[in-house]
């Protein structure tokens, strides 16, 4: 029977616990260690450290891409908690630190021993595009017994980020989370992160999406296109639109669209001076989304605001945001 209960979160999130280390670099350098320009690679230790030495200076940011949108989340005045593991180390201290700091409860307990806590390496060219290369670490060894029922049934609505899927541990947590999550009649969001989850993950993706397990998804255009082996963008919408409540497509510099229950919206891109670093970009988008929807705003305003928090992060180097976002809101909406 679903929880009676006025949630005491307005969004949960599990994802990767990371911390991100983010670097200006020339083309040549993608090149020289043949990275996936523009993508996120899945990289061991032994290749993340190999990385970081090629590194030119850079910048330790607390990232994860779920928990990235929790910020930008906190930042507009919503309650929110995060679920992810971290290690026994100091990154984990530091992605601890960072996440309560921004007035986020974190309180899953850390892993000891190895793999260290998780690193993304991003590499960001003169034209703003960031090249990740992401070692898990900790987080990919998230059990279900780590999660907290009671906190997931607390939540308005339950965030789960695709990258996360990869690993089997991570999966079977979230996938009793989502039973949790349902149990007590909150709403299911969900990012499909890269084309890269889908490729592998896509069947089960799929299946949610055929199932009505997922109330809110968030892709992009090549992500939707992955999804539905659709090239067409319209095509793709069409293939997905009547399965989910709630469906919200990006299309960086093209803007956005959503549709929900049959009613669609689309927004232009807010204009930036210069993008300095596209991270964090989605993640963005999906809080700025979901700060409206929480609120049962009109879905156009909604789109609004994931514009205004998108062109807010790719001003400035780093995941999240670093304006005063309820200002910028008040100034832009």
């Amino acid at each position: 029977m679903p929880d009676t209960t006025p949630p005491r979160y307005d969004v949960i999130a599990i994802g990767n616990a990371v911390v991100d280390v983010i670097a200006s670099c020339e083309e040549e350098l993608i090149t020289e260690l043949q990275l996936n320009r523009g993508g996120m690679t899945l990289i061991d230790e032994a290749r993340a450290e190999e990385l970081y030495e090629a590194m030119p200076p850079a910048r330790e940011l607390s990232g994860g891409s779920a928990a990235n949108t929790l910020a930008g989340l906190a930042t507009l005045g919503l309650q929110c908690a995060f679920i992810g593991q971290v290690a026994e180390d100091q990154l984990g201290k530091v992605f601890r630190h960072d996440m309560r700091a921004t007035g986020i409860d974190f309180d899953t307990p850390a892993r000891e021993g190895e793999p260290a806590t998780g690193r993304v390496l991003i590499f960001v060219t003169p034209d703003g595009e960031r090249t990740m290369n992401t070692f898990l670490g900790a987080g990919q060894f998230l059990p279900a017994a780590a999660l907290d029922e009671e906190l997931i049934a607390s939540g308005a609505i339950l965030y789960l980020e695709g990258y996360l899927w990869d690993p089997e541990e991570p999966r079977r947590a979230m996938r009793r989370a989502i039973e949790v999550a349902r149990d007590a009649g909150r709403k299911i969001a969900f990012t499909a992160s890269e084309s890269f989850v889908i490729d592998r993950h896509g069947d089960d993706f799929r299946a949610m999406i055929e199932e009505g397990i997922i109330d809110i998804l968030f892709v992009n255009e090549t992500e939707l296109a992955t999804l539905t082996g659709e090239d067409d963008f319209e095509a793709g919408l069409a293939a997905v639109a009547g399965k989910v409540p709630v469906l919200v497509a990006t299309r960086s510099e093209k803007g956005a669209v959503a549709i929900a229950h049959g009613e669609r919206a689309e927004v232009a891109a807010v204009p930036v001076i210069k993008v300095v670093d596209t991270t964090g970009a989605g993640d963005q988008f999906a809080a700025g989304f979901l700060s409206g929807y929480a609120k049962g705003e009109p879905l156009t305003r909604c789109l609004k605001r994931g514009a205004i928090c998108a062109s807010e992060v790719i001003s400035h180097y780093g995941p999240r945001p670093e304006a005063d976002m309820l200002k910028l809101m008040d100034e832009r909406l």
